[in-house]
C-alpha cells in the first residue's frame, strides 16, 4: 500500500514558465523549442528499423527484395508497412515545409481497417513532446507568432548570420485576437511582458489535441471548428471583443497539435470551409468580428471509400480535393499478420487467457483474407493466399504466380482496389467472441470446428448479396475444412506415435541420402543389407515420399533439399539438421507419415471404449496427454477426434 500511495494519476502536463526573452534564447540554443507539430510528430515516430527483405525468404517474396522501414511507434500495426510509410512521408514532407504542411492527412479505407487506430496512435504520439505557448492563450499559440519575418525584430530573429537563426516560416506575425488585445491594452505594446509556458499536449485535458465528429445540418455548424461567442460574457465585453469569444472550436484547441476529424465527409459542406484557410494560410476566422485566429497544427481526417467517392464526384467540392493527402488503409492481405491482429485484440479482453485450440486464429485469418482477394487468372485463390503470405509454391503448384504478378492482375481487373473490400477485423473479432462462448454450459474456449459452424451461421444471417454469401461459404467447404482435416491428421499422428520425432528424422536422413545419390547419378550400396540400388530405383523410392505431398517438380525439390542439408552441415560441424527445421521437407514427411493412420484409429476414438485392449487404453491416455501439451483442452481433444473420424469415413 505504501508504494501505491506514492503514485499519482499524472500531472497537469504544464512545465516550466519563462520570460519571452528567455524563450528566444532557448530557441537560439535548441531549435526543437520552435518545432512544428509535424517535426515533433516525426521525432515521436522514432528512428526506423531498416529491413533488407532479401535476407529473409518470406519477406523477400512479399516485398520483392525491397528495403522496408519499420517504425517503433507502429510495431503493433501488423501488415500495414506501406500505409505507415505513407503516413510518415506526409509528416516528413510537411516538416520540411513542403506542400504537405498545407494539406489534410486523409486516411481512406474500409470499415474496421485500422483508420481510427492510426489516428489514435498519432494523438498519443503528439503527447510525447512539449510545446511552448503564450501563457494564458486560449489557442495555445506559439510566442513566435508575435513576430513577423518582415519586421525589424523578425529580421533579427531569422538572420542566418545572427544569434537566433529561426526559419522565417515560424515567424508568421499571426498573433491571436486574445494576444493582440493583451499586447495593446495590457502590455502597452511591449511584447516582453508576455510569459511563455512549456506544456505537453493532452487528449484528456483538451490541450493541443482535439476530436471533431460530424453532425447534421440542424445541429452542427462551423462553430464546432472555430468556436463562438460566449453569451455569458457579452454583458461585460462587446460582442466582437476577444474576451467575449469562446475559443472552444476544434481548430482553436488543436493549434500546435492535432485535430482528428472523424468521418469528415459526412459533415455539412459549410462546416468544412474553415479548413481551407486553416490549412492554406495558417489562420481562420471566427464567427464574430474578431481578428484571424492562428492555426499551425495537423488535421487528420478519415472515412470509408463510399463517402470519399460521393464527395469527390461532387463538382462543388473541387476546392477541397487539392487540399487532402490521401493514405489508403486497406485490410491486410497476409494471413500471418491478420492472425497477429486477432491476438492483439484478444489480448485486450477477458478472452486473453482462455484456451484457444491450435489453428483457430489461423483459420479465421485465412477466411478473412480470402474474402478480400480478387479471383486470380489461371490460378487457385488458395495459392494466391499462400503467395501473399510469403510462401514458396514452386514445388507444390506450378500454376502459382509471384506476389507481384497477382497484384498486377488485381490492379488491371478494375473495380475496388484489392484489400478495400471483404470481411473486416471487427467481423472476425465478433465471430471469435461467439466461438469462445459457443459452449454456454461448459468451458470458455475456441476451436476451429465451432469457428466453421459460427462462420456459416453469420454468413447466412448477413444481408449480403446471394453471390457473396455463396462465395464466402465456398471458402469454408472447399478450403478451410479440407486444409483443417489435413492439419488435424498431422496433429493426431504426432500425438499417437511414440517414436514420431525419431521416425521423422530417420525418414529425413534417408530421403537426403537417396536424393544425393540420385543427383550424382551414382549407385548406392546399403551397408546393413548389402543391396545396391541404381538411379531408377532411387527415383522410385523418393517418389514414395514425394507423391503423397503433391510435389509438382521433384527434380528442383530434391536439389533444394540436398543443398539445404549440405549448407547446414557445413555450418554445424557435419551435424544433420532437425527434420522440422526446413518447413518444405517437414510437410512432405508429415504427409508421408499419414499413411500409418489406419493402425491408430482405435487409439484416438472416444467411442466404444469397452472394446479397447489394455494397451490401446494406455496408448489412448498418452494420446490425450500429448494433445493437451499441444494446446488442446480434454474436451476439445474429444470434439476434434470425433470430427476427424466422422470426416475420414465420409472422405
Amino acid at each position: 500500500m505504501t508504494r501505491l500511495n506514492e503514485l499519482t494519476l499524472g500531472t497537469s502536463c504544464v512545465g516550466e514558465e519563462m520570460s519571452i526573452e528567455e524563450y528566444l534564447e532557448l530557441c537560439a540554443r535548441d531549435p526543437s523549442a520552435y518545432d512544428s507539430a509535424e517535426e515533433r510528430m516525426l521525432k515521436a515516430f522514432g528512428e526506423p528499423v531498416k529491413v533488407d527483405t532479401k535476407d529473409n525468404p518470406r519477406l523477400s517474396r512479399i516485398f520483392g527484395n525491397r528495403m522496408i522501414r519499420r517504425y517503433p511507434a507502429f510495431n503493433d500495426f501488423y501488415g500495414a508497412e506501406e500505409a505507415i510509410e505513407r503516413v510518415v512521408a506526409f509528416f516528413r514532407h510537411a516538416a520540411q515545409g513542403l506542400e504537405e504542411r498545407k494539406q489534410v492527412l486523409y486516411l481512406l479505407g474500409p470499415v474496421g481497417g485500422g483508420k481510427s487506430s492510426i489516428a489514435e496512435r498519432l494523438k498519443s504520439l503528439m503527447e510525447k513532446r512539449p510545446i511552448y505557448v503564450l501563457k494564458g492563450s486560449p489557442v495555445f499559440e506559439s510566442p513566435l507568432g508575435l513576430f513577423s519575418a518582415e519586421s525589424e525584430i523578425g529580421q533579427l530573429l531569422c538572420d542566418t548570420k545572427g544569434e537566433y537563426k529561426i526559419p522565417t516560416r515560424h515567424l508568421t506575425g499571426l498573433a491571436s485576437p486574445w494576444a493582440v488585445k493583451r499586447l495593446d491594452e495590457d502590455h502597452g505594446g511591449d511584447w516582453r511582458k508576455f510569459k511563455v509556458q512549456k506544456i505537453y499536449p493532452s487528449v484528456l485535458r483538451q490541450r493541443a489535441i482535439c476530436k471533431v465528429e460530424p453532425g447534421d445540418e440542424n445541429n452542427q455548424d462551423i462553430s464546432t471548428l472555430v468556436g463562438k461567442v460566449n453569451i455569458r460574457r457579452v454583458d461585460d465585453f462587446d460582442q466582437n471583443d476577444p474576451d467575449s469569444y469562446s475559443f472552444s472550436g476544434g481548430l482553436c484547441i488543436a493549434n500546435q497539435g492535432l485535430l482528428e476529424f472523424v468521418e469528415m465527409f459526412k459533415a455539412p459542406l459549410k462546416m468544412l470551409h474553415p479548413l481551407l484557410t486553416a490549412t492554406q494560410e495558417g489562420n481562420f476566422k471566427g464567427t464574430e468580428g474578431i481578428g484571424a485566429i492562428p492555426f499551425s497544427g495537423v488535421i487528420v481526417a478519415h472515412s470509408n471509400e463510399s463517402e470519399w467517392q460521393a464527395f469527390r464526384n461532387n463538382k462543388a467540392n473541387e476546392a477541397f480535393l487539392d487540399r487532402v493527402y490521401i493514405v489508403k488503409i486497406p485490410y491486410t492481405l497476409r494471413v500471418d499478420e491478420e492472425r497477429q491482429i486477432y491476438e492483439k485484440m484478444l489480448a485486450g479482453s477477458d478472452l486473453a487467457n482462455k484456451p484457444c485450440a491450435p489453428h483457430t486464429l489461423n483459420m479465421m485469418a485465412q477466411w478473412s483474407v480470402l474474402t478480400r482477394l480478387k479471383d486470380p487468372e489461371n490460378s487457385s485463390i488458395w495459392s494466391k493466399l499462400l503467395v501473399y503470405d510469403g510462401e514458396d509454391l514452386k514445388d507444390i503448384d506450378p500454376q502459382a504466380k509471384s506476389a507481384q504478378e497477382y497484384r498486377d492482375h488485381a490492379d488491371k481487373s478494375g473495380g475496388h482496389e484489392e484489400g478495400m473490400t471483404g470481411s473486416s477485423t471487427r467481423f472476425a473479432f465478433k465471430a471469435l467472441s461467439q466461438v469462445f462462448n459457443f459452449d454456454q454450459e461448459g468451458e470458455i474456449a475456441a476451436n476451429p470446428i465451432h469457428l466453421m459452424y459460427v462462420l456459416k451461421q453469420r454468413i447466412n444471417a448477413d444481408d449480403a448479396q446471394k453471390e457473396t454469401k455463396e462465395r464466402y461459404l465456398k471458402f469454408i467447404d472447399e478450403f478451410l475444412k479440407k486444409k483443417y482435416f489435413q492439419f488435424v491428421e498431422r496433429e493426431i499422428q504426432g500425438a499417437c506415435v511414440d517414436s514420431y520425432e525419431e521416425y521423422g528424422q530417420n525418414l529425413f536422413n534417408r530421403y537426403f541420402l537417396i536424393a544425393d545419390y540420385w543427383i550424382r547419378g551414382e549407385d548406392y550400396r546399403d551397408q546393413d543389407t548389402g543391396t545396391t540400388s541404381n538411379k531408377n530405383q532411387h527415383n522410385n523410392e523418393l517418389e514414395k515420399t514425394e507423391k503423397p505431398a503433391g510435389i509438382a517438380n521433384p527434380k528442383d525439390f530434391r536439389n533444394e533439399v540436398v543443398h539445404y542439408v549440405l549448407r547446414y552441415r557445413s555450418e554445424h560441424a557435419g551435424a544433420m539438421p532437425p527434420w522440422k527445421s526446413y518447413r518444405k521437407i517437414a510437410e512432405v514427411i508429415e504427409k508421408h507419415l499419414v499413411g500409418t493412420m489406419e493402425t491408430i484409429l482405435p487409439v484416438i476414438s472416444f467411442r466404444g471404449t469397452q472394446k479397447r485392449s489394455e494397451q490401446e487404453e494406455k496408448d489412448h491416455g498418452k494420446f490425450l496427454e500429448r494433445m493437451v501439451v499441444k494446446g488442446y483442452t480434454p474436451k476439445q481433444v474429444r470434439l476434434i477426434s470425433e470430427w476427424y473420424l466422422d470426416n475420414k469415413k465420409s472422405s
